[in-house]
């Protein structure tokens, strides 16, 4: 035997030798990760080396993982489901907290059911100060549970965006580093260095991503991965992009995603192509972007439709009424707005119906609750010495069946009142005592005030089913409202004094400076008409330019989304939006400036009232109140209502009595009765008591969670099923390392002898060679 082929000898047992050291090297690094999360078990793949074409011993070929890349793709898919409801878990915690249970003393059903019997107990004892006071304790117990619960739910919101915004901070530092491992296993593939560990480093990075975002991927050959939503959004490539969200300071129930209130997610540029908040699909982002804009929302607006139900309900019945033995001072809460600075010189005007057969009766009592001056607002309208004096009103002069500027009639009601002669004593009918003491006007904000700076009478306001006609029964008086002063009817509402708010039981403070419509399904198509929208500022108009007005052309078939781009691209002082409410959504139309507007029809059009366009109730659960004076004076709620009796006087008078029950009973039939409340964040449209709708809240958020658990729960079975067969597929199993490393042992071990072997026979040869 040669030198030359001792060499080769000892080369090729040499091989043997370095194979199984890096084979030992690769078994003792998978026995230490045995309990190491996202490591995967990694096997030497040896191959035949050979040199000119003659076998020259061992060498590794590469290092390679035991992974299955169809269940892990399988296992990211299921576990982005888990945390997108894994991450409401905690939201629904707390609404359960806030909400409570239909039968828990806190529940905002069960206070509902104690104002109701609070009612009831006063309407046997009208005159009891101690059911007044609890009337107006349960009332406000109830408000403050509803603004308890709307603040709980906008603070959730408020936190969910804060969630996204660090969710989203970590899938960008996620891609920035599954970025730089690409580079450190393209680098190190070059130069054949085993990367199988830098790979499991990027399995663990893309699991994480799997669990904040909905994510596809595959590989290319030189190793670098491509990660990208399934919307087809890329995240990771050559030049990972950066994914920006700067979180809300605040948040109210006006507060969307849809109006640009909450900032978008962005992947790349902050532009609008590049917002991904509406593709996300699953994933903790989608969890949480669901939980901001949807599940929240909807049950603000159940709360808000409870709460304004409430308010419209119970201030129509008060108004009906009035504290015995009458007001001394009334104001509105309605907003009106001067709209003679528009195109229309007229101001905003009202009028009894006149095919209702309705009228006004103002009547004036003294403080045993006689009757000392009555009139219609009919007759007063249209009275030679009143507002049909061509004089005294600018020379309109009214007639029947006209509407009433609402300025003049204010005047025209303070010219009775202190023609009536109460502040001075004199006669109650005639041309006036030159002494004011008596105000009616709309006030700096806007609000119909009435004051009679007097202690020796008292106002109130009765409707009746009859025109001018004394004694007539009561029933609400249906007011005709134009509200950009064009002669045309906008809105209609019943009951003279409930239009203007002027005794209110709830006030909320809301302006008219937001309009939304009802919900609307999302196949909706417009019919053609003009829309008209004024504010009546000199200062700052709707028409930047001044004009005062703007009007927006509709067409037949344009959606809400096409109406609300048209009022954007007309009128700069407002945004206009489609916002989503339980399966359907809602036009919500808000001023810029937060001034109060209205929105009308030019003509005969019909979308106002098919969409319900009115004066938003968003956040009226987080504003709803007892009236001030209320609270402070519970018996200003009304009891009773002016009554007329027949055999008083020559031929019949009004009277107040401390012992009338008729409003109150109303009002407790009312609150044990039907009530029509309409479709709310998923809640269909229903007529059941106040109480009924209360409980269907808290059914339908305990509804949501329950389904929250239970979904959760199934898919956190299946995420564990999947995470087991791949742990168990890609794990170290001690034995099988164990047996591997005996027989790598045996081999180096054989290696070993064999070079020593070698060595000898170069020891024996050199002796020879000497």
């Amino acid at each position: 035997m040669t030198a030359g082929s001792l060499t080769l000898a000892l080369q090729t047992a040499r091989s043997g030798l370095l194979a199984t050291q890096q084979a030992l090297d690769v078994t003792a690094n998978n026995i230490s990760n045995v309990n190491t999360p996202g490591y995967s078990r990694k096997i030497v793949n040896l191959e035949q080396r050979v040199v000119t074409g003659v076998g020259a011993g061992v060498q590794v070929s590469d290092v390679t993982r035991t992974v299955d890349e169809g269940l892990l793709k399988s296992l990211r898919l299921e576990l982005s489901d888990y945390t997108r409801l894994s991450s409401q878990e905690e939201y629904y915690a707390r609404m359960q907290e806030v909400f409570g249970a239909p039968g828990d003393n806190t529940s905002v059903s069960h206070m509902l059911e104690e104002l109701g019997a609070a009612i009831e107990s006063l309407a046997t004892s009208p005159n009891s100060t101690l059911e007044q006071s609890e009337v107006v304790r349960r009332a406000m117990d109830v408000t403050s549970k509803l603004q308890q619960t709307s603040s709980t739910l906008q603070e959730l919101r408020l936190q969910a965006d804060q969630d996204i915004a660090a969710a989203v901070s970590e899938v960008n530092d996620i891609i920035a580093q599954i970025g730089d491992l690409n580079d450190k296993i393209i680098r190190n593939s070059v130069v054949t260095n085993d990367v199988s560990d830098l790979r499991d480093q990027r399995d663990t990075l893309l699991t994480r991503l799997s669990e904040l975002v909905d994510i596809r991927y595959f590989q290319r050959g030189d190793g670098d991965i491509v990660v990208f939503t399934s919307a087809g959004r890329t995240l990771v490539d050559n030049q990972p992009p950066s994914v920006t969200h700067a979180q809300a300071s605040s948040v109210t129930a006006t507060t969307t995603y849809a109006e640009g209130d909450f900032n978008p997610i962005y992947v790349g540029t902050q532009i609008a192509g590049n917002d991904i908040t509406s593709e996300i699909r699953s994933g903790k982002l989608k969890g949480l972007i669901e939980l901001r804009d949807n599940i929240l929302p909807d049950l603000q607006s159940q709360l808000d439709e409870l709460a304004s139900t409430l308010r419209d309900v119970s201030n129509q019945i008060n108004n009906r009424g009035a504290p015995y033995p009458g007001h001394q001072s009334m104001t509105g809460t309605r907003s009106l707005l001067d709209t003679t600075n528009v195109a229309n010189t007229t101001g905003q005007q009202i009028r009894i119906d006149p095919a209702s057969n309705t009228d006004v009766r103002f009547v004036l009592f003294d403080s045993s609750g006689n009757q000392a001056a009555t009139v219609s607002l009919s007759t007063l309208m249209t009275d030679a010495n009143f507002g049909g004096n061509a004089a005294y009103d600018g020379g309109t002069g009214y007639a029947a069946g006209e509407y009433w500027d609402i300025g003049e009639m204010a005047d025209v009601m303070e010219r009775w009142l202190n023609d009536s002669g109460f502040a001075g004593g004199g006669a109650l009918t005639g041309a006036g005592l030159g002494v004011t003491a008596a105000s009616v006007s709309v006030d700096a904000d806007g609000h119909f005030a009435i004051e009679l700076n007097s202690t020796q009478y008292y106002f109130t306001i009765r409707d009746e089913n009859a025109v001018d006609t004394p004694g007539a029964d009561q029933t609400d008086a249906i007011i005709q409202f134009d509200k950009d002063g064009n002669n045309t009817t906008d809105e209609t509402v019943s009951g003279f004094s409930n239009f203007f708010g002027l005794n209110d039981v709830f006030v909320d403070q809301l302006s008219r400076n937001t309009h939304e419509s009802n919900v609307i399904v999302n196949t909706f198509s417009a019919t053609a008409t003009t829309l008209r929208f004024v504010d009546g500022s000199v200062n700052m108009p709707l028409d930047p330019g001044g004009a005062g007005d703007v009007t927006v052309a509709i067409a037949a078939g344009d959606s809400l989304q096409t109406i609300a781009d048209k009022i954007n691209a007309a009128i700069p002082n407002v945004t206009a939006s489609v916002v989503p409410d339980g399966a359907g959504t809602r036009l919500r139309i808000a001023h810029n400036s937060g001034n109060e507007f209205e929105v009308t029809e030019t003509g005969a059009g019909t979308l106002l009232n098919t969409l319900g366009m009115h004066a938003s109730n968003a956040r009226t659960a987080n504003t709803i109140a007892v009236r001030s004076d209320i609270i402070s004076a519970p018996g200003n709620i009304s009891r009773g209502a002016p009554q007329w009796d027949s055999e008083l006087g020559l031929a019949g008078a009004y009277q107040m009595s401390v012992a009338d029950e008729t409003i109150i009973n109303q009002l407790a039939a009312q609150y044990s009765g039907q009530n029509a409340f309409s479709l709310a964040g998923g809640l269909a449209s229903m007529d059941i008591s106040f109480s009924s709708y209360g409980a269907s809240i808290l059914s339908r958020s305990a509804s949501l969670a329950a389904t929250n658990e239970t979904q959760s729960g199934y898919q956190a079975d299946l995420t564990q099923a999947l995470q087991y067969k791949s742990d168990t597929f890609r794990g170290v199993n001690m034995d099988e390392e164990m047996s591997q490393l005996i027989l790598l042992e045996q081999s180096y071990a054989a290696s070993a002898r064999v070079i020593t072997v070698i060595n000898d026979m170069f020891d024996t040869l050199n002796l020879i060679l000497r």
